[in-house]
C-alpha cells in the first residue's frame, strides 16, 4: 500500500488539506498528517485541524509521496522550515512524487525540484516569480514527471483524484470519484 505524508502548517488551506487527506484514505491509501511543531493547526480560516503526528515523528517513515497544502502563511511556514525543504529534496532524488496546490509550489521551487518542468499554482505565486528553467501552466493540475503542481481550493478536488490515480491507478480513482457524486 501507498503511503502519502502530509504535513501542515498554521495558516495552511483547509480546504486542500483536508480534500487531499479525505480522498487519499477513501482510496485505501496510508496517509499521515504531520504538523510542523506539537499540537492544533490553526488553518487559514480559523478551522482546527489535529494532526496524526508532528513531522519530527513523522520523518522517521519513508514514503511514497509528499503532498504540501497551499494556504498564506501555511505554505511561507513549509517553505521556512529546513526538514520540509530537506525531505522534498530527498524524495525527488529518490525519484517519489512530490505534489503541492495554491501557494506551496513556491516550496518545491525553493527546494529546486522545479527546474525544467511544467507547474502551475495559485495566481500571483510561480507565475508572479517567473522562475527561469519552470514553464507555468494555468491547467487545474499540471504533471510533469514526478511532480504534481494544481491552482488551489477549487482544484483540490480535481488534484487529490490525480493523486489518487497516480497511487492506485485510473480504476480506484473512477470507484473514489463515483462515491463523490460529482456530476
Amino acid at each position: 500500500m501507498a503511503k502519502v505524508l502530509v504535513p501542515l502548517a498554521d495558516g495552511c488551506e483547509e480546504l486542500e488539506a483536508v480534500t487531499v487527506i479525505d480522498l487519499l484514505r477513501r482510496a485505501g491509501i496510508e496517509v499521515v498528517s504531520a504538523g510542523l511543531k506539537p499540537g492544533v493547526v490553526k488553518a487559514s480560516r480559523g478551522v482546527q485541524l489535529v494532526p496524526d503526528t508532528t513531522l519530527d515523528v513523522a520523518l522517521q517513515e519513508e514514503y511514497d509521496m509528499v503532498v504540501l497544502p497551499g494556504g498564506m502563511p501555511g505554505a511561507a511556514h513549509l517553505k521556512d522550515d529546513a526538514r520540509i525543504l530537506e525531505l522534498v529534496k530527498k524524495m525527488a532524488a529518490a525519484g517519489k512524487v512530490t505534489a503541492a496546490i495554491c501557494a506551496a509550489p513556491t516550496v518545491l521551487l525553493e527546494a529546486g525540484v522545479l527546474a525544467g518542468r511544467q507547474a502551475t499554482s495559485y495566481p500571483g505565486f510561480l507565475d508572479a516569480l517567473n522562475p527561469p528553467g519552470v514553464t507555468f501552466c494555468t491547467d487545474a493540475v499540471v504533471q510533469d514527471g514526478t511532480v504534481i503542481t494544481s491552482r488551489g481550493p477549487g482544484t483540490a478536488m480535481d488534484f487529490a483524484l490525480v493523486l489518487v490515480e497516480r497511487l492506485a491507478g485510473a480504476d480506484k480513482r473512477k470507484q473514489v470519484e463515483a462515491g463523490l457524486v460529482r456530476a
